[in-house]
């Protein structure tokens, strides 16, 4: 544990004393901001009109907060996460590997599996702080309306648990190469082909569309959004996870044997 606390503590002290951490965070708050706006102000004027005409809050059900501003919010959110995942995962093992470090660090009385821990729980550290900045949102939800707060809770769980799953595929791709710039690519096209997998469902049989809907980031996270807890969607992203997380150890462990 003293070895995984020393990395993390080193890994998190270096997203902060670089302008990472610092502009990675302000362009996703500036991006969800400007998209909770728009959402809000689109709901607002939907709802000043319903005043004068209630057949345009029946007939498309557009006074429900949570169906109008909650939901497309955390949609907006994850795909904000999306492209910003890869700014933070592409140093972690990339630098190293560019650098000469990490054949240091790897010579040092410490298991591959405390380097590898110690680099994801600094990551998630950062993206902690990023995500718990928006919950001004749906605070100012709260005090503005009554919206639930179940799909609320739910939904930002699904938000941590998708983007947990998120650095540990950018974290593999990062052990895979020495390029900052390559790392972040191949992540980004790998989570926009689990991010799009949805799509294909409908030209699918059922049964391999049915395995399509459960290898789809988008349907878990479309489940938890909704306030429905389900174990099937939290096991999905653990499972995603941690297979990531293997496979990245795997990268960092072949290093030895092949000198």
């Amino acid at each position: 544990m003293r070895n995984i606390y020393l990395i993390f503590s080193k890994e998190l002290k270096s997203y902060f004393t670089s302008p990472i951490a610092y502009v990675v965070i302000t362009i996703f708050l500036i991006i969800t901001g400007y998209f909770f706006y728009n959402i809000l102000a689109t709901f607002s004027l939907i709802s000043f009109q319903a005043e004068t005409n209630p057949i345009i809050a029946r007939q498309y059900n557009l006074l429900n907060i949570n169906e109008s501003v909650v939901r497309p919010l955390f949609g907006n959110i994850s795909m904000i996460m999306l492209l910003m995942m890869p700014l933070l995962t592409m140093r972690l093992f990339a630098e190293e590997k560019k650098t000469g470090t990490i054949e240091l660090l790897l010579t040092y009385p410490v298991k591959d599996v405390e380097v590898l821990v110690g680099k994801f729980l600094a990551c998630v550290a950062v993206f902690g702080v990023m995500l718990f900045s928006t919950i001004t949102y749906p605070v100012l939800l709260i005090l503005l309306g009554e919206p639930e707060i179940g799909p609320i809770v739910t939904g930002y769980l699904g938000l941590f648990l998708l983007g947990v799953a998120f650095i540990s595929l950018g974290i593999f791709t990062s052990s895979l190469t020495e390029n900052q710039i390559v790392s972040a690519t191949i992540a980004f096209g790998a989570l926009i082909i689990f991010w799009l997998l949805s799509y294909s469902m409908l030209f699918a049989p059922p049964e391999i569309g049915r395995l399509i809907s459960y290898i789809s980031m988008t349907e878990h996270l479309e489940s938890l959004a909704k306030g429905v807890l389900d174990t099937e969607d939290i096991l999905y992203y653990v499972n995603f996870t941690l297979l990531f997380l293997f496979l990245t150890l795997r990268s960092i462990e072949s290093r030895r044997w092949r000198g």
